[in-house]
């Protein structure tokens, strides 16, 4: 189980193909799954236990035998909700999968919270997280507040790349994203939102997305990956191609990094609806280009505490990089499959220095493309 504000998820996986059945009861609110051609297994009698007092969705979850060979879920629910449930096939370290995805009726406004003060959809950093980070001041009375997306890559059944040393990337990417987050709320004329705020899977289009509805002036993407070979190492910077990558490591980290939808776990029969706009849209080519400026920034801040993979922003048709209309780049930190690498990437103040670097190329971007006018997230009077 993975809840979360956004949606609490439930994953079931097996052996072989499950087959099931959905229903939705009123008064009070519940779900009742039914698994066909299963029987009661530990895991299974175990799983009332998986359900968390801060779950926004479920209350409490039962399972027994309805009849022979079906098993029963039921979710008792604190609010009225709709739900999605779905196969996947197996992918990864994973066997057939059963998902159930529970979401608000009413989706969490990002906009809104963000105006109201309530930091986006960030949870408070831990202190840890924190440390080094100065405590965000009181705002002084700007004309607007530069807003960027920070994304930290993978999450929840997603655990991205995996380090000899046991870390794994979607930990390393949201302890960095909090910090990075710290420092931008600690400036006076930006803030900063998370697409995600614990340890869940947040399909790409969705990170897409809510950089769209709080009208984000950046998208910055945090990811510390892996390669074949385990001396691979130095830190590199993305941005979107819309025709062909720059290299083959590119083209090769934008198909593994696009596939991370098949690993965390997504109906397909949901259409992307952003494939077709995007690349129709007359934007994206001066949207490329502000993301190879700010890209630019970035590295050369990277450069001065850590090696560079590559001199250049590196192009490639990353998912995750598709707004049409705001500048996004994709991190790559440090690689987490090199066992020198992975020890920085674990250590709190080498974690700020990478933050910090990302910050300040953040700014050395604002300084020559000041945030457009446009956007509606301006200080209070």
């Amino acid at each position: 189980m993975w809840p979360a504000k956004d949606y609490t998820r439930i994953t079931f996986e097996s052996n072989q193909e499950l087959r099931y059945t959905l229903l939705s009861v009123k008064n009070p609110e519940r779900l009742v799954l039914d698994l066909e051609g299963a029987e009661l297994s530990a895991a299974l009698a175990e799983l009332n236990g998986k359900v968390t007092a801060g779950d926004p969705y479920v209350e409490k979850l039962r399972v027994a035998r309805n009849r022979p060979g079906v098993i029963r879920v039921v979710l008792d629910l604190k609010t009225e909700v709709r739900a999605q449930a779905f196969t996947l096939k197996p992918v990864a370290d994973y066997g057939h999968r059963l998902v159930l995805d529970i979401y608000p009726l009413v989706a969490p406004d990002p906009l809104l919270a963000l105006i109201e003060g309530e930091g986006g959809m960030a949870a408070p950093a831990s202190s840890d997280a924190r440390s080094g980070a100065p405590a965000p001041a009181a705002r002084p009375k700007v004309a607007r507040l530069a807003t960027v997306v920070i994304d930290a890559g993978h999450g929840g059944e997603d655990p991205g790349a995996r380090g000899r040393g046991g870390s794994y990337e979607k930990d390393i990417t949201l302890m960095i994203a909090r910090r990075l987050k710290a420092l931008i709320d600690a400036e006076p004329e930006m803030r900063a939102v998370l697409t995600r705020e614990g340890d869940y899977y947040l399909p790409l289009q969705m990170r897409v997305d809510k950089a769209r509805k709080v009208k984000a002036d950046l998208f910055v993407s945090v990811h510390a990956d892996a390669f074949v070979r385990p001396h691979a190492r130095g830190s590199s910077v993305f941005a979107l191609s819309e025709r062909r990558a720059t290299s083959e490591a590119a083209r090769w980290l934008a198909k593994k990094e696009n596939d991370a939808d098949l690993v965390g776990g997504v109906n397909l029969d949901v259409k992307d609806r952003y494939l077709a706009q995007t690349l129709l849209d007359l934007s994206q080519t001066a949207t490329i280009s502000d993301s190879l400026k700010l890209g630019h920034h970035v590295l050369s801040e990277l450069g001065e505490i850590n090696t560079l993979h590559k001199p250049r922003v590196e192009q490639a048709s990353f998912a995750v990089l598709k707004a049409p209309d705001v500048p996004s780049i994709l991190v790559e930190t440090a690689f987490i499959s090199n066992p020198e690498e992975e020890r920085r990437l674990n250590d709190e103040a080498y974690q700020d220095k990478l933050a910090r670097a990302v910050m300040n190329g953040i700014k050395r971007y604002f300084a020559k493309n000041p945030p457009r006018p446009q956007s509606p997230l301006a200080s209070n009077p």
